[in-house]
């Protein structure tokens, strides 16, 4: 592992100069970040893989949804499509990409877009759809948009403080651009983090911003069916997943139930026929009765359309939806979103 790092990092050395350089031209202007008359809120982060973005912006779409029109925006990343698109009852994962297709899914009362420019997408979208508040889905490393609030998340168990740049580590930019950030919630904690823990760990974040620290907790929710002819999760379960980071979803459901067997893709996975055959063909081999299939919320919207969904349809397959939950002082985060929005129109 050793020899493998000191390979990396002339790589890693070679990376950071380039993102540093980028975001130095950023700072002085150079290259010019817009600023648009409207609440525009960031959720973004410093590393590759999963932090908790879309239970965020999930999360915010439940504290705003009710007083304001909401838009999301986000790149669509593994979609087929091109460009700049309102989702509608036509399109797919394949078409939206997994997250922003399972906000349409999900919330009935807002547009969700996609756009690999943001800073094209959101005239669009302020044209057409005229929101109150666009919600910027992964937007911390694209600065061709300046947010009226920028929130950044790290995961409690990959810090960005203990990491390095890519290569030889996880970070997208060095640990630095921490100080661009309104707000810091570091995700997926414990919930019995402990008070000196959290104060460590503010006081390390510390080094590199001023911003102001929350913690977060996934919560999981009741299993969900795909198929309703299946009305429970049984106790012995067959795992299978996407994710960046599956971890802590495989911790939780072998604390619940008991975990037989488990099949992990790849982040993003697009998921085939054949996929779903070897889901099956596992599944059966299990040696007993009473069984089934869980996987995540992010996983199912890809077995919703097309020959995948006829396949998976008939296998009793539930999804466990998640939330962000904090730990202490959500009212205060609360508070600090809503106060940027009356801030910007004002």
């Amino acid at each position: 592992m050793n020899i493998l790092k000191w390979i990396l990092f002339p790589f890693a050395i070679l990376y950071d100069g380039v993102t540093r350089l980028r975001n130095y031209l950023f700072d002085i202007g150079y290259k010019k970040s817009f600023e648009f008359e409207a609440n525009v809120i960031g959720v973004g982060n410093l590393t590759v893989g999963g932090t908790g973005k879309s239970p965020m912006v999930e999360y915010l779409v439940r504290l705003l949804g009710e007083s304001y029109t909401i838009a999301t925006l986000s790149r669509g990343y593994g979609r087929k499509t091109k460009g700049f698109r309102i989702a509608n009852s036509n399109d797919n994962a394949k078409t939206l990409g997994d997250e922003p297709f399972q906000f349409f899914n999900k919330f009935k009362n807002i547009h969700v877009t996609v756009g690999e420019e943001r800073a094209v997408a959101i005239p669009y979208i302020l044209a057409e759809l005229s929101p109150d508040v666009i919600l910027m889905d992964d937007s911390y490393q694209h600065r061709y948009v300046k947010p009226s609030l920028n929130i950044m998340l790290t995961d409690y168990n990959r810090l960005f403080y203990n990491d390095h740049v890519l290569p030889l580590g996880r970070l997208r930019e060095a640990r630095k651009g921490a100080k661009r950030a309104d707000i810091i919630v570091v995700t997926k904690c414990p919930q019995e983090l402990s008070a000196n823990e959290r104060n460590s760990i503010r006081e390390k974040i510390g080094n590199y911003s001023d911003s102001k620290v929350f913690f977060s907790a996934i919560k999981y929710l009741d299993p969900v069916p795909l198929n309703e002819d299946y009305n429970k999760l049984s106790e012995n379960v067959l795992l299978f997943s996407g994710l960046a980071y599956s971890k802590p979803f495989t911790e939780y459901i072998s604390s619940k139930y008991n975990l037989v067997d488990d099949i992990y893709f790849n982040d993003h996975h697009e998921y085939s026929s054949k996929d779903m055959n070897l889901v099956e063909e596992r599944f059966r081999q299990i040696p007993f009765e009473d069984k089934s299939i869980v996987t995540t919320e992010k996983d199912i919207v890809k077995l919703l359309n097309g020959e995948i969904k006829s396949v998976a349809d008939h296998l009793p397959i539930f999804y466990t939806p998640i939330e962000h939950c904090f730990i202490e002082d959500g009212e205060v985060f609360d508070k600090m979103v809503k106060e940027s929005i009356m801030k910007t129109e004002n």
